[in-house]
């Protein structure tokens, strides 16, 4: 059982005529294995592919026929929109024949892995003289007003990559638009040169790179099918344990892509089912914040910013850099969080073993793909409630709301010095009974692990969720009814709404449910299957905390109340550390309640840009305790209080840094353990990626200025702590 450098023993090797030759190498490293499969990875394989088969990952003949029809008919209104614009600015009858405009796809119908009911992706391509402010966002959008299968039409301009959203003919659709320097568009342009980035802005760059991410990622793995039937896994894997979510901090399409493609160079010779296993040997394993790349990051003469944490303090402070292999490269997770990276690395753990025992064969696939059930992951929650006149109204303040969701999480761990961790749930709940349309988004809270329980002490996050509000609020085309509340609850308050079954499931008393052996984790050999993986996780989020409404110390901001008419404050014992005794310095450039940080105005290219006018919003602080007293059952060993203390302005980094005991501490998550699949070649291969060879110039040499260790500033730093 298992590939030939797998668990368990080895079996023939099948013969493939695919395989890659020993000279070939992919990426900027060479593979860590060349084996390929064996008859029992085959096999795997075989079952692989129909588990995915049967949960229909696949759509119909019928539906993508009806997808290329969309497609042609979106390309012939673009093509008759330029080319009335091209009458309009006066332009000869020869010039008038010629005006054409292309739509390309990008994202997972680019990359041949979207499945029924998925985003079509696309970008318009038009001449210099037709541009996006006036042309596309008004031009275009009152024609597509008038077509009759068009619905639900959203023009985003503000985005960080300005977008139009639609329904055509009940197909969602994204439309970006790139305006390329010249004045007839050829029907068969090709976008991969760089001669397309010429005299363009860089929202254009940022449009045109989704097509070019995706052109370079297909270019760059061993086998193109093997890869598509991984990445259409490992992405239905991720939305299962609700690790798929970009715009929260989770991953998103490209992300995947991206680590998949990574691994397939990694393993060129191997099948689907090795890929998967690889995968999450790999990621659990892999000490961020190295990059994940998949070619050498070029700079070029035309200037654009490129990933590079040598020249740019802000990409220091990334915890989990996915870099696209693109010119200008840029790094696909920037909105990852110490929380979300966290969550993340859980769920590889939980991969990784769940693939343990499928090539052990002790459980089938579809143990991989069993749902977290978030609500029995915490005892703690905020409830973030949107609501807004009617659903046009929500959907648009929703999803300005969902893009500060990021914002909360590390503001929270920001004031809180880490101690307090978030998980915020990508899935969205809708109570219906309600007379607006109504969106709410959960958080789960928990404190860090590992921390001294003290009774009493407390976590003040009131002015924390005020300035959240104060962020919120600043959204420009704010209507009348749009609102949002945030609010406590534990898990015993979680709304009937809120579980697809349309009950709450039952769970023994806390005198029961907490197990002896609570600090077991996932990785302990006892444990196989499912079933007890996810115990186990549940375990690690099971703190026995209580939230109380109490009041802690004098906010910032006024005191905030709750419906039933209580001060709310993070607060006491079990979530609770010594912040004033840990945490002596904290460096920390541009608070995010700040609507002038730098930070804050990077998040908000991605919606709509903050204006002056301001919602009537209400929020609810939370506060946190300890039920019962210590973890052992006894008295309290004492009561503190957290001081959110010592902020330090340096206007030349964004990088978070907490000095204990007079020496910086890394407070990125890493995984631990012995390497017992890569051994040192995951080590010695990957993590000079971080030290040479990873920037060329526009010759082709090498820039010596970047030959450093600054990647892996994070890691030298913890070594000498």
């Amino acid at each position: 059982m298992g590939s030939s450098e797998g668990f368990g023993a080895s079996s023939k090797p099948a013969n493939s005529s695919s395989q890659v030759p020993p000279s070939k190498q992919y990426g900027v490293t060479k593979p860590i294995s060349m084996a390929g499969p064996t008859v029992a990875d085959l096999k795997r394989t075989q079952k692989l592919e129909k588990f995915l088969a049967d949960s229909g990952l696949y759509e119909s003949k019928e539906e993508a026929s009806k997808r290329e029809d969309v497609l042609h008919r979106l390309g012939e209104i673009v093509k008759s929109w330029v080319k009335q614009l091209t009458r309009l600015k006066g332009y000869t009858d020869r010039m008038v024949e010629d005006a054409n405009a292309v739509i390309v796809t990008f994202g997972s119908y680019r990359l041949g892995v979207h499945g029924p009911g998925a985003d079509l992706d696309t970008l318009c391509i038009g001449p210099s003289y037709v541009n996006r402010e006036e042309d596309f966002f008004y031009t275009l959008h009152g024609i597509l007003a008038c077509v009759d299968e068009v619905t639900e039409l959203q023009p985003i301009p503000d985005a960080h990559v300005p977008v139009m959203k639609f329904k055509f003919d009940g197909i969602s659709i994204d439309l970006l638009y790139a305006s390329i320097s010249c004045l007839v568009v050829p029907e068969e342009l090709d976008i991969s040169d760089v001669s397309v980035l010429h005299n363009v802005d860089e929202p254009t760059v940022r449009s045109l790179n989704g097509c070019r991410v995706a052109d370079q990622i297909l270019k760059l793995v061993p086998n193109v099918e093997y890869f598509r039937t991984t990445l259409r896994c490992l992405k239905f894997w991720a939305k299962r344990r609700g690790v798929y979510s970009n715009v929260t901090g989770f991953l998103g399409g490209v992300n995947c892509a991206l680590l998949v493609a990574r691994v397939c160079q990694l393993y060129p010779n191997a099948v689907p089912s090795m890929l998967v296993s690889r995968f999450f040997r790999v990621y659990t394993q892999w000490r961020w914040p190295n990059p994940v790349m998949l070619c050498s990051i070029e700079e070029n003469e035309l200037g654009f910013p490129v990933w590079h944490p040598q020249k740019n303090p802000r990409d220091r402070s990334h915890l989990m850099p996915i870099i696209t292999p693109a010119y200008p490269c840029m790094n696909s997770t920037y909105n990852v969080s110490t929380s979300t990276l966290r969550v993340m690395m859980e769920q590889f753990q939980y991969g990784n073993k769940i693939c343990e025992d499928i090539e052990l064969n002790k459980v089938g696939w579809s143990a991989l793909f069993e749902p977290y059930i978030f609500f029995e992951g915490y005892k703690n929650f905020l409830q973030i409630d949107v609501v807004a006149a009617d659903v046009d109204d929500l959907r648009a303040w929703k999803g300005w709301v969902e893009s500060r969701l990021r914002t909360l999480t590390l503001m929270i761990e920001r004031d809180t010095f880490g101690k307090l961790q978030c998980h915020p749930d990508p899935q969205e709940y809708i109570d219906n009974s309600r007379n607006c349309a109504h969106s709410a988004f959960f958080m789960g809270l928990q404190r860090k692990q590992g921390e001294v329980v003290q009774e009493g002490q407390q976590f003040d996050i009131r002015g924390t969720v005020e300035a959240f509000r104060h962020c919120v609020n600043m959204y420009s085309f704010w209507k009348p009814g749009m609102d949002m509340h945030v609010s406590h609850i534990r898990r015993r308050q979680i709304p009937s709404y809120a579980f697809p079954d349309g009950y709450k499931r039952c769970r023994p008393s806390r005198s029961t449910a907490q197990p002896e052996n609570r600090s077991k984790s996932v990785h302990e050999n006892e444990v196989s299957g499912s079933e007890l993986c996810e115990r186990n996780l549940k375990r690690k989020h099971d703190d026995s905390v209580r939230l109380d409404v109490l009041p802690k110390r004098r906010s910032t901001s006024p005191p905030m109340k709750s419906s039933t008419g209580g001060v709310l404050c993070l607060g006491a014992g079990d979530m609770s550390v010594d912040a004033v005794s840990d945490c002596q310095e904290l460096k920390n450039v541009g608070r995010l309640s700040s609507s002038s940080s730098e930070q804050d105005e990077l998040d908000r290219r991605m919606s709509p840009e903050a204006g002056t006018e301001w919602a009537s919003n209400s929020s609810v602080v939370t506060s946190v305790s300890s039920e019962g007293g210590s973890p052992g059952g006894g008295s309290p060993e004492g009561v503190g209080s957290v001081s959110v203390a010592g902020y330090v302005e340096d206007s030349t980094m964004d990088v978070v840094e907490v000095m204990t005991n007079g020496r910086f501490k890394d407070n990125t998550y890493r995984a631990s353990g012995n390497n017992e699949v890569l051994q040192d070649a995951l080590h010695t291969q990957l993590e000079p990626i971080a030290m040479s060879a990873m920037f060329l110039d526009s010759n082709g040499s090498f820039d010596s200025d970047a030959v450093q260790k600054t990647v892996i500033r994070r890691l030298s730093l913890t070594s000498t702590a």
